[in-house]
């Protein structure tokens, strides 16, 4: 969780910095949904299950005259999850883009991202509650490496204020945690631009 705030706040003061000449900052918060196959032909007991869930999150976007820039975001899981379950989890994601963005009309804009970032999950001991002395962790952690690609339509619909839709699809290396390392995020951000 830490990771994330200060991803996201480092991005922002980055963007910031180049407010002078920047054409467009865009800031945003946003909902999602996570999406990935589920194993349906193995007659394992204990399989990993399909990574799913709701998630929040936050992102910070520089646009340049160029119609380039880049992006930070980040998504988690608000509430925990449950691991097969009995194990309760919490997944985040974070990665820095690539952006290429273009007016498609007066209101309405594409962008197009593709970037690299991480993947923490947060596994929490439930049985940390029984352990009579401090050696007994409360969680455990973790971290894959990640390719993301992105895209999204943001719709300007008052002043500065934008709503947009968007598909993440992240390439989770090496994700042995769940059945798949291909998780599509669907969602939607809501933010203002600073032109």
């Amino acid at each position: 969780m830490r990771k994330l705030v200060w991803i996201t706040c480092a991005a922002a003061l980055l963007a910031l910095a180049g407010l002078a000449r920047a054409q467009e900052l865009d800031i945003a918060v946003n909902g999602s949904a996570l999406f990935s196959p589920r194993n349906t032909s193995a007659s394992l007991a204990f399989l990993p299950p399909a990574e799913e869930g709701t998630l929040f999150g936050a992102s910070v976007q520089y646009i340049g005259d160029n119609h380039f820039g880049y992006s930070a975001e980040g998504a988690f899981r608000y509430h925990e999850g449950l691991y097969n379950g009995f194990q309760h989890f919490r997944p985040i994601l974070y990665d820095v883009n690539g952006v290429y963005s273009r007016h498609l009309h007066a209101k309405i804009e594409g962008d197009l991202m593709a970037g690299i970032g991480g993947q923490t999950l947060i596994f929490y001991n439930s049985f940390s509650n029984n352990c009579v002395s401090s050696v007994c962790p409360i969680s455990v952690n973790s971290t894959h490496f990640l390719v993301h690609l992105g895209g999204g339509i943001r719709y300007n619909f008052w002043h500065s204020l934008f709503i947009r839709p968007e598909a993440n699809y992240y390439r989770v290396i090496d994700n042995h945690e769940f059945n798949s390392g291909n998780v599509l995020r669907l969602g939607a951000s809501i933010g203002f631009s600073i032109k």
